[in-house]
């Protein structure tokens, strides 16, 4: 790994433990002062996906962010890194959980194509930057409390995303530098199993999640793709699992690859989780085999 990537990732680590601190303040305050705002179980608002909804880090879930019931409001703001041998890609953002009903998130992404800058002719470490502002509405079901039902939780989303590199994508074949995604979230736990399980249908024209545009001179319209995530939570502050994102072709310069994750997240409190994974995404432009490390610290209540 290179010096200024371990040095991102030390600073990682390093807020990973800020939070944990801040963690410990947090709930000495609220002992002496009441009771918190939350009373959602540990790890079942998920954790903060690179598009800022939450869910798990590939995937949004119909799960609303932040530990707010149905009379509260809870909120995150989350920090990620996907370091891979060719690029890396970090993200920043927040989100409010209005509720437990509605979800409202931002992120802003930056990826950094390092060498193959060069080989495109764009220059060495050229970087797209991407902001993508979200919502989403729990529809029916509630993940934790519907124990005694078959039904899960459903939600619904859309994520607005503006890429600020619009020559650069339209000169590669995109139609558009903005876009927005659709989605629909179904969330089921499995309380005594100890298992959550959840799939996603999102409607997309975004290339590579919309880093290189929207659209293209393969397809221009939009199209399913399935998304699925599994966690199992080995304790109250642990969890494991894996993820499965299907991705579109609409570019004949840059093949696309579904992506794929193992993860392992850590949440010693309501106030902070650490999420560290093995992520696959396959092809990005002229690289295959684009495999590494994900890690991603939240912050919140």
């Amino acid at each position: 790994m290179r010096t200024n990537d371990k040095t991102r990732f030390a600073g990682l680590i390093g807020l990973a433990l800020g939070g944990c601190m801040l963690s410990a303040v947090a709930t000495a305050a609220g002992t002496d002062a009441g009771p918190t705002t939350s009373n959602k179980l540990l790890l079942t608002g998920g954790v903060s996906q690179l598009e800022g909804a939450a869910g798990g880090g590939l995937t949004p879930w119909a799960v609303i962010g932040g530990y707010g019931t149905r009379d509260e409001i809870g909120a995150n703001a989350f920090y990620t890194r996907v370091n891979l041998p060719d690029y890396h890609v970090d993200t920043a953002g927040a989100m409010v959980g209005l509720y437990n009903r509605v979800e409202l998130s931002f992120a802003r992404q930056r990826f950094d194509t390092e060498k193959v800058g060069a080989a495109l002719g764009l220059g060495e470490g050229f970087t797209f930057r991407q902001d993508v502002v979200g919502v989403k509405v729990r529809l029916f079901g509630d993940v934790v409390l519907d124990q005694g039902s078959w039904l899960p939780q459903v939600s619904v989303g859309a994520q607005y995303k503006k890429n600020d590199q619009d020559g650069v994508v339209r000169f590669v074949g995109a139609k558009r530098s903005q876009g927005t995604d659709y989605y629909i979230s179904a969330t089921k736990l499995f309380l005594g199993q100890s298992l959550l399980v959840d799939g996603t249908v999102r409607f997309t024209k975004a290339n590579q999640i919309g880093i290189l545009g929207f659209g293209g001179d393969l397809n221009n319209s939009y199209k399913p793709e399935f998304e699925a995530s599994v966690a199992y939570l080995l304790s109250r502050h642990w969890a494991i699992g894996a993820e499965y994102r299907q991705k579109p072709n609409n570019l004949g310069i840059a093949r696309e690859d579904d992506w794929y994750d193992a993860f392992v997240a850590w949440a010693p409190s309501k106030h902070v989780s650490l999420t560290v994974a093995y992520a696959d995404l396959g092809n990005i432009v002229i690289k295959d085999r684009q495999r590494g490390l994900y890690a991603s610290v939240q912050v919140g209540f």
